[in-house]
């Protein structure tokens, strides 16, 4: 079962998107919010597998919600919603971590069928987009060379463009978390980055699709 939790200020989009979600058998909506404030209490408290969030809210971004949920819980895939198809919004959202941007007017399966892919850990994103972000985050095309990091950098770095946490990423290469909290520090160092998700938005821009 999909648990998705679902932030927007208008109560009867909500309910329409909650309805529908919950009508498939493999979903489930596990919490609402309408503010800012709420979401990002709420999804700390159900840490759902996706959440839905509209990129307008009444006290703030709804972006900057995905970046709070994904710096805190890095296994909750965050789906953009918005009316408005906006370029700079979609970099925004790609650099606080989102996996993907839909526009309100999709069709309802179209919906559905997003927060299943997210929920898997494929990213919605166009590559044309994050190309152009991790350029600009780093000066230099996403296919560019990491050879200033080590083997085991990159190994983390790749863990870190899949959502995973440092503990996680422990148990995967057999290192104590706080070996891999170092291992986050050098790296992001080294590619003159201040937060973990523009690595996990560099990373993800190095994988083939």
């Amino acid at each position: 079962m999909i648990r998705v939790f679902l932030v927007d200020d208008h109560e009867v989009v909500r309910r329409g998107i909650a309805d529908m979600i919950n009508a498939e058998p493999d979903l489930e909506v596990v919490g609402e919010a309408s503010t800012a404030r709420q979401a990002v209490a709420r999804v700390a408290a159900t840490v759902p597998d996706v959440a839905v969030l509209d990129v307008r809210l009444p006290d703030g971004s709804g972006i900057d919600v995905c970046r709070t949920i994904r710096s805190a819980n890095p296994v909750v895939q965050c789906l953009m919603l918005t009316a408005y198809d906006d370029d700079e919004a979609s970099y925004s959202a790609v650099l606080a971590g989102a996996a993907g941007y839909v526009l309100k007017d999709i069709r309802g399966q179209h919906l559905v069928e997003s927060i299943r892919r997210v929920a898997r850990g494929e990213s919605l994103v166009q590559k044309a987009v994050t190309r152009k972000v991790v350029t600009e985050l780093t000066g230099t095309a996403a296919d560019s060379p990491t050879s200033n990091l080590t083997t085991r950098e990159r190994q983390v770095l790749e863990l870190i463009a899949e959502g995973l946490t440092n503990r996680q990423i422990g148990d995967q290469l057999d290192l104590a978390e706080k070996t891999v909290k170092n291992y986050v520090s050098g790296l992001l160092a080294k590619l003159g980055m201040a937060r973990r998700t523009q690595a996990a938005v560099y990373g993800a821009g190095l994988r083939p699709r």
